[in-house]
């Protein structure tokens, strides 16, 4: 059923924002229960833009709600929370104030809704609430140290849409076509809010939606030629889509059916071929030994958070400290796969330390370091030929999700 007041999608705001601060699942794993009532797509995507921004600015709305009540409210009381909500689409969304006051509301039934009403009043009449940039939870700031700032500016706005082509040489036609700005050869970029099943070329499957820095792992193993590679971690399959396009005969490991389902689907859609395999990484073995690996380690994915917002608070210490653990598993047993001479591309989606220099600096293959004249313009490697992004990268073209990659090779 439609939602004409708005109620349904605020209230499935509101489970958003329980089912992270809660039970710390992510805002992907709580949406189709949190939205199960809620039938428009318009619907379904302003929920979810709501909770994103709440998430997003969480300790600056705090701020501000604190500064207009006499008694602070208890960090996980109700009417924190919606207020939080209620400012979020005021001041993020642009939402008129009688709206928010309408639809806002009625989810403290039984609660302080006066209070609620008399703290949003005073706050909707400030011009300029909110800083140019989002303040990083103290424990998360300390973390990424002298890049925080930065990166803090480059999560100010949720991120655009990148797609990845199946072939790089029609790049100008699908730049027209699609009115979409480029980075590189097979690569695009559009404004966020796309309805992408609608999108000219998504039925006949000449692209894929991927973040610019997720291409780049792929990109720096090159050509295939035929040869063989293992994507290990691979769904939901953006990169085995593009080792697929570049030549490569691609086996596809995770261990993960849902995953590899949507691997399946996203091949039968862009016609391409590869090999899935279901299988867990840390107990398979290898019929035979590659030419390339690349392996996408899973992660705190703590360098997406322009799009999911929620991993700046439930990621921390215990997260980081498992996540390295399973990636230098990986890692060891990947290392053994190859064939003399073979290249192994090591990546993960978060900006920690542990995950990702730490990881690679005991690494028993031989440093392949990454030159300048692979990446595209804007992107330097690092003094090690590592390949280091945040989102704070960018930022004038939209900016991109942080990355680590490192590149090494079997000995002959």
């Amino acid at each position: 059923m439609a939602d004409p007041s708005g109620i349904h999608a605020r209230k499935a705001a509101l489970r958003l924002l329980d089912a992270v601060s809660r039970r710390g699942e992510t805002l992907d794993q709580a949406f189709g229960a949190a939205t199960q009532d809620v039938r428009r797509f318009e619907d379904k995507a302003l929920a979810r833009a709501i909770a994103g921004e709440t998430l997003r600015w969480s300790d600056d709305l705090d701020l501000a709600i604190d500064r207009a009540t006499k008694k602070r409210l208890p960090d996980d009381a109700k009417a924190r929370i919606v207020l939080r909500l209620m400012l979020a689409q005021l001041w993020r969304l642009g939402t008129p104030p009688h709206a928010v006051i309408a639809t806002g509301l009625p989810l403290l039934a039984g609660g302080p809704r006066r209070l609620a009403h008399g703290v949003f009043s005073t706050l909707a009449k400030r011009d300029d609430p909110l800083p140019g940039a989002p303040t990083l939870p103290p424990d998360v700031a300390a973390r990424w140290g002298e890049r925080s700032a930065a990166i803090a500016r480059g999560l100010a706005e949720p991120p655009p849409l990148d797609l990845t082509l199946k072939d790089p040489s029609e790049t100008q036609h699908w730049q027209t076509q699609l009115a979409a700005d480029s980075f590189a050869s097979g690569h695009l970029r559009l404004p966020r809010g796309e309805n992408v099943e609608k999108l000219a070329g998504f039925a006949e499957g000449a692209w894929w939606v991927q973040d610019f820095a997720a291409s780049l792992p792929a990109i720096l193993l090159g050509a295939g030629e035929g040869r063989h590679v293992l994507d290990l971690c691979a769904a939901p399959g953006g990169k085995t889509l593009q080792l697929a396009a570049g030549g490569w005969d691609v086996t596809a490991l995770d261990m993960s059916k849902r995953r590899l389902d949507l691997l399946k689907a996203n091949l039968k859609r862009t016609g391409l071929s590869a090999s899935p395999v279901r299988a867990d990484a840390l107990r398979w073995e290898p019929k035979h030994r590659f030419d390339a690996i690349l392996l996408d380690a899973p992660c705190t994915a703590s360098g997406t958070a322009r799009r999911h917002p929620d991993v700046i608070h439930r990621i921390g210490p215990r997260q980081i400290e498992e996540a390295a653990e399973l990636q230098r598993a990986l890692l060891d047993r990947a290392a053994t796969w190859l064939k003399p001479n073979g290249r192994l591309i090591y990546a993960v989606c978060s900006i920690e330390d542990e995950e990702g220099p730490d990881i690679v600096r005991d690494c028993a293959l031989q440093p392949d370091p990454i030159v300048p004249a692979e990446l595209p313009a804007g992107l330097l490697p690092t003094d090690e030929g590592w390949l280091r992004t945040d989102p704070g990268m960018m930022a004038e073209q939209g900016g991109l999700d942080g990355f680590f990659i490192a590149r090494f090779r079997a000995p002959t």
